[in-house]
């Protein structure tokens, strides 16, 4: 494990790892007290983004890792983001940021699927790197994405290993090479795009809404906003033995209840909207008719309300006090909240006052989960964290009613309803293309079907090997030029005469290289009796090609092609090409088969049977770039040079 570094197996679970560097060897005491202050920087400085955050499971924590084999000591964190990515990708941008800013740092980071951020820009990286060599390799330093590359021969770059490289290895590279292993302009703008926004983008995830709650969770969320996710979770997942806790309430009676507003992330409000959910009768929570003005808050309230019922219903009676002081215990906490002080946490509140101490609780919530965290056998569980709030916690029913009045607005939903063309969209967003522009009915009768025909010759004449095909990335990128002779000569050394030197069916990585250039086949270099024999294998397959020609011409397959237009009488042609025609077909002209027309015909043809669909026309022709108009008269298409 410590060689290769297999991260997360848990599913939808992230882990991030920062390094020290140079890694020097020392007393491995002096090493954590330097790594634990490490931790206390980073959670302070980043506490403004992280404080506030709401976290689908688990929030961004760090605790000291010892070192183990050739893994030295480093800063680790893990969380799982359950449904949510977008937790993923800011876990990513902190990440990132933390590197930016302690230079001294290097971050790796993985999920469960391996390299995520290899995976984002699938697109554009190089040809060597595959998931089996990709080990280590893949860094973040000084706020940029690396790669260690892998040298192309053994030895020709002394400080690259042959192997994927050990964690010790890869840091150590980086330390004394950071110019040589930054990773492309691409790739680095494939991750960048996936993050941009940060930190703005938060507030962009929540949605603000009404809730006719009890007003003991309105007091808990007032006080721990983040508990809305634990709640939104448990009545997602419930079961029917969860349930049976709903059938009677017995901590949050529906007689209390007020109409308050409650924070959700997109993903947590979606999650509770989509769900159809009737409560039982016996519990006591009525809702009105669908056509109130009030319904959703309403519903939205008695969800919540069962999701916060079933965590409190997991809880002993009497759990242990001694998990309720774990925070101001904890020798870290006086360090982290001087910290806070000093970077203007508290926004020059004045100390003892109501949001002091809302600030203040929200501070210790967060040092309890991300700097300071327990053990799993001494962390406290959603529920009791709320049965505790309700002990301590403090508030007016009849207060919280008069609040009712001064509620802010609700944000807008139609964020749920996704239109076909927001959705293709955000696909081309996702695979990093420019928006298609809209195509007007002028435009679609004006459409040039040339596009057609030249990005399907991009396509024939991209290099192609066992993994797939290649799709052209740009219009405008010039095509691969195939050179037949040389083609031919390869094969020869393969199969001809030298066959019997090699009785392995794989290529060696010097054939592997002449199938990536054609740089590197030159005919001047051939022996004589080797450039007789390509010669040969030519004529020959001329030959063969004038055969089937003649034999095709006496049948009605040229019927089925479209051929092109003569432009000059069909005598001078005959003159003209009288040599060529000499062919025994009967003194006929062939006359040449127009490939573009042919080509076009049958696309539309197979798109028009699509019927708006998705099938392999459109399919193709979107993954290079091409939209074809819609077929609104559902005519046969012609095409005209």
């Amino acid at each position: 494990m410590e060689e290769n570094m297999k991260f997360a197996t848990v599913e939808d679970t992230v882990e991030y790892r920062l390094f020290l560097i140079p890694d020097k060897p020392g007393d491995p005491e002096e090493r954590r007290e330097i790594l634990q202050k490490y931790i206390e920087r980073i959670m302070t400085q980043f506490a403004p983004m992280l404080v506030p955050y709401i976290w689908q499971n688990q929030p961004f924590n760090l605790r000291y890792k010892p070192g183990k084999g050739n893994v030295p000591a480093h800063i680790f964190g893990i969380t799982k983001f359950g449904d949510n990515i977008e937790d993923e990708w800011f876990i990513v941008y902190i990440v990132k940021q933390i590197t930016k800013e302690f230079p001294e740092l290097v971050a790796r980071i993985e999920d469960n699927d391996g390299e995520f951020l290899l995976i984002e820009a699938a697109d554009f990286l190089p040809k060597w790197l595959d998931p089996d060599n990709s080990a280590n390799r893949v860094f973040f330093h000084q706020g940029e994405l690396c790669i260690i590359p892998a040298p192309k021969k053994s030895g020709t770059v002394s400080w690259l290993p042959t192997t994927p490289p050990t964690i010790s290895q890869a840091l150590s590279i980086i330390s004394t090479h950071p110019e040589k292993i930054l990773a492309s302009e691409s790739v680095r703008a494939a991750v960048n795009r996936r993050i941009r926004g940060y930190p703005e983008k938060i507030k962009a995830s929540l949605h603000q809404a009404h809730c006719f709650l009890p007003a003991g969770i309105a007091a808990v969320l007032k006080q721990r906003p983040r508990l809305v996710a634990a709640g939104v979770q448990a009545f997602y997942l419930r079961d029917p033995i969860d349930l049976r806790a709903c059938r009677i309430f017995k901590t949050f009676l529906p007689e209390t209840r007020i109409m308050t507003s409650v924070t959700f992330t997109k993903c947590l409000y979606a999650q509770l909207v989509q769900q159809r959910f009737v409560p039982d009768r016996r519990s006591g929570y009525k809702l009105p008719p669908p056509c109130h003005p009030q319904y959703r808050a309403h519903e939205l309230g008695m969800k919540l309300a069962h999701g916060f019922e079933i965590l409190c219903s997991k809880c002993s009676p009497h759990f242990s006090d001694s998990k309720k002081s774990l925070v101001t215990t904890s020798p870290l906490w006086a360090g982290f909240l001087e910290s806070l002080k000093k970077n203007d946490y508290f926004k020059g509140l004045m100390e003892g006052s109501v949001q002091y101490q809302e600030r203040l609780e929200m501070a210790k919530n967060y040092f309890q989960l991300s700097v300071n965290r327990p053990e799993s056998s001494h962390a406290m569980s959603p529920g009791e964290e709320i049965l505790t709030l309700l002990q301590t916690v403090q508030f007016d029913i009849e207060e919280l009613k008069k609040e009712e009045a001064y509620l802010p607005p609700e944000d807008d939903e139609r964020w749920l309803d996704l239109s076909p063309d927001q959705l293709d969209q955000l696909l081309q967003e996702a695979a990093g293309k420019k928006e298609p522009e809209p195509t007007s009915k002028g435009r679609e009768e004006n459409y040039d079907l040339t596009q057609v025909s030249e990005s399907m010759k991009a396509f024939i004449s991209k290099v192609s090997t066992h993994k797939g095909a290649e799709l052209p990335r740009e219009p405008s990128e010039a095509p691969i030029t195939f050179d037949a002779d040389s083609f031919l000569n390869y094969f020869d050394k393969i199969l001809g005469s030298k066959s019997h030197e090699s009785d392995s069916d794989d290529l060696d990585e010097e054939d592997s290289e002449c199938l990536d250039s054609d740089d590197d086949l030159d005919l001047e270099t051939q022996e004589p009796g080797e450039e007789a024999s390509v010669k040969g294998t030519l004529d020959d397959l001329k030959s063969y090609m004038a055969q089937m020609d003649q034999e095709l011409a006496h049948t009605s397959l040229a019927k089925s092609f479209t051929t092109q237009k003569q432009m000059e009488p069909l005598s001078q042609t005959t003159n003209d090409n009288s040599e060529e025609e000499d062919s025994g077909t009967g003194g006929s002209v062939m006359t040449p088969v127009d490939v573009d027309l042919n080509l076009v015909s049958n696309i539309l043809e197979s798109y028009s049977s699509q019927a708006g669909l998705a099938g392999p026309a459109s399919n193709l022709l979107q993954s290079m770039g091409v939209q074809l108009p819609d077929n609104d008269d559902h005519r046969p298409t012609s095409w005209h040079n």
